[in-house]
């Protein structure tokens, strides 16, 4: 991490991005309304929410490619235009990234490198990060769209930044590629750096973040630590597993509970009631217990809760 770089200190997390009371209107589209979240270093954040929710206009904002009707948006208390060296301490990648048809991937790099003012040997070193080394002499009209993803997230690693912004990284890439990008992200992540991430491939982004923002028509929904909100819903649901499953199901059911088949034999899914609670019926029944544990949202039933998306 770049030594010049500032950091906030909320507790023991360092903030790289703060959002406070940040608001957009389009005329009488409201895109962005009083939104609020942060983004601590070492951790990676995805950023989530609907079509149309106003995730791309908040990015937009945080690196002034728009200007906000209302509120802030910064990266440890100074805004993009106040950085020292913008491109050297935030690494960005939004969607529909530009390209000259006619230039080679290195020679891409090799332009991007000298407006940022980045060592020339960057450009070999994020080739090689990203696995274009083979390709960096072809022009880029005869990339493939997951090899443009390439030459795109190797454009916003040349400054070795503090921060990495990325709007649906995965996109265009194989399944191989979509590992490459997690264990990118995982890495960076590791080395102190601070990664939001915007997707809409919920299993992919709950196989990579430790936080979540989840925003719907321009509001905050849910901010927080991915397994907190996972257990944000309302109701305990309970896995047990047991040779005598076909017993302690009418045991378990009840006013305010509902008992499931989740298809494996012995396995009930219990809604309505902890582990502790269901452990209790199993001991004064005397129903020998396997497994027993508290099953959380999926990441995809919690963003539709959250959000009102139908499924």
């Amino acid at each position: 991490m770049p030594a010049a770089w500032p950091v906030r200190t909320v507790g023991t997390m360092q903030t790289a991005i703060e959002i406070r009371g940040l608001s957009k209107h389009f005329g009488a589209v409201h895109a962005v309304s009083d939104l609020s979240f942060t983004v601590d270093t070492g951790r990676v954040t995805g950023f989530l929410g609907p079509n149309g929710a106003g995730k791309s206009t908040t990015l937009r904002m945080l690196l002034e490619l728009i200007h906000g009707d209302g509120g802030t948006a910064t990266f440890a208390g100074r805004r993009y235009r106040e950085l020292a060296h913008p491109s050297a301490h935030v690494g960005a990648l939004l969607e529909h990234a530009g390209f000259h048809p006619g230039r080679s991937g290195r020679n891409h790099l090799r332009v991007l490198a000298a407006a940022g003012d980045h060592a020339p040997g960057r450009v070999d070193e994020v080739l090689d990060e990203v696995g274009l080394t083979g390709a960096a002499e072809r022009r880029v009209k005869g990339y493939s769209m997951g090899m443009r993803q390439r030459l795109a997230i190797a454009a916003a690693l040349l400054g070795d930044p503090a921060v990495l912004i990325l709007d649906e990284p995965t996109n265009g890439l194989d399944p191989p590629g979509i590992r490459w990008v997690r264990d990118l992200l995982r890495r960076h992540a590791a080395a102190g750096r601070a990664v939001l991430i915007s997707s809409h491939l919920l299993a992919e982004v709950a196989q990579i973040v430790d936080d979540v923002v989840v925003i719907a028509g321009g509001e905050l929904r849910a901010s927080g630590p991915l397994a907190a909100v996972l257990g944000g819903g309302d109701e305990a649901v309970t896995l047990v597993r047991t040779a005598a499953a076909d017993r302690l199901g009418p045991l378990l059911t009840g006013p305010g509970t509902r008992v499931e088949r989740d298809g494996a034999p012995g396995t009930l899914i219990v809604r309505g009631a902890t582990p502790e609670q269901v452990g209790a019926v199993a001991a004064e029944h005397r129903v020998p217990l396997t497994e027993l544990r508290p099953l959380a949202r999926s990441l995809e039933d919690a963003f539709l809760a959250l959000t009102g998306e139908a499924a």
